[in-house]
């Protein structure tokens, strides 16, 4: 056995919702420079107002990109912006993480059983239609709660050079509501529900089927190569299906004041300019990153959630024996 053992007692909502926190910070703090690289690539090509972007290599451009592949932009960022750069943005991550996770997944398992018990009279057992409602509804819960967390991270990876538009995470929640009003630190929050509607139902009931099916299989037991595998098939899954929404997301929320209309408008005017492959710029990127981080999140979070327990139940029985 690999980690900590099952336990007879369920882990408690306050428990799920600390862990999946607790670990959804620790994967960001692995995998940030790969979500900064996967930002730099999914926003090459742009223009915004405040930032007139050495990295705007539209269709018409007549310079080369400055961004090739992760570990090239990597690399880029690395030399020309030191290594730090890597991690701009990571204080507003771990904001975000453990407001945004904490509920899309901590809540996740409570949320799924209302469903269940809900629809219990008119789905079969076993639907994968209330896993699916579960993580659409703590998924768009989330968002609406951390949506200024995601703009500031977005923002932050996003600049580049000396002259830098924020100069660091607070400043930056400031100077977005001074100057665009509370509006601005909920920009993009349309593309990001249904972006976030797609991840969290893909991302979790994948990875539910997934450890479900593994273990009913006997191919391995409930333990950490188990919830491995399961993770790294879920991000497989997941960067595939939400990588288009991802993209307009990103673009959307890191543009300048009148820059797009709306979130359609920025999608349908990255069509024009790039077809349908601009919607999957930095894919590679984003399957590393999301699998990697998948990885260490769901690993991390059922370690965590094991270990809480254990500890719960250690002092528990203490205080009994007192």
């Amino acid at each position: 056995m690999v980690g900590f053992k099952p336990t007879n007692v369920p882990p408690t909502v306050g428990v799920k919702f600390v862990a999946a926190g607790t670990a959804a910070c620790m994967a960001d703090m692995v995998t940030f420079p790969l979500d900064t690289a996967k930002v730099r690539l999914q926003i090459q090509g742009e223009t915004s107002g405040s930032n007139k972007s050495k990295i705007a290599v539209g269709k018409n451009a007549n310079v080369k990109p400055l961004y090739r592949g992760m570990y090239g932009t990597i690399m880029t960022i690395s030399r020309q912006e030191g290594a730090r750069a890597l991690y701009n943005g990571l204080v507003a991550g771990l904001h975000r993480q453990m407001g945004f996770a904490s509920v899309r997944i901590g809540l996740y398992d409570s949320v799924k059983h209302f469903y269940q018990n809900a629809s219990s009279q008119v789905l079969p057992g076993g639907s994968i239609v209330p896993r699916i409602l579960a993580g659409i509804t703590t998924g768009g819960i989330a968002v609406t709660i951390a949506q200024p967390t995601d703009v500031v991270k977005v923002r932050l990876q996003a600049q580049t050079g000396t002259e830098k538009r924020y100069q660091g995470a607070m400043l930056a929640y400031r100077k977005i509501a001074r100057e665009e009003g509370i509006k601005g630190l909920w920009k993009g929050t349309a593309p990001n529900v249904t972006r976030t509607a797609v991840v969290n139902a893909t991302e979790l009931v994948c990875y539910d089927s997934f450890k479900e099916k593994i273990i009913s299989m006997r191919l391995m037991s409930d333990n950490l190569p188990c919830h491995f595998v399961s993770a790294f098939c879920t991000g497989f899954v997941t960067t595939c299906v939400a990588s288009p929404v991802d993209v307009v997301k990103t673009r959307f929320m890191n543009s300048s004041e009148g820059q797009y209309k709306s979130a359609m408008d920025c999608a349908v005017r990255m069509f024009k300019e790039g077809g349908t492959k601009a919607f999957f710029k930095g894919f590679m990127p984003s399957f590393m990153r999301l699998g990697s981080w998948n990885i260490c999140m769901f690993v991390f979070y059922e370690q965590l959630k094991r270990g809480f327990t254990h500890a719960t139940i250690s002092c528990s029985n203490n205080k009994n024996a007192i």
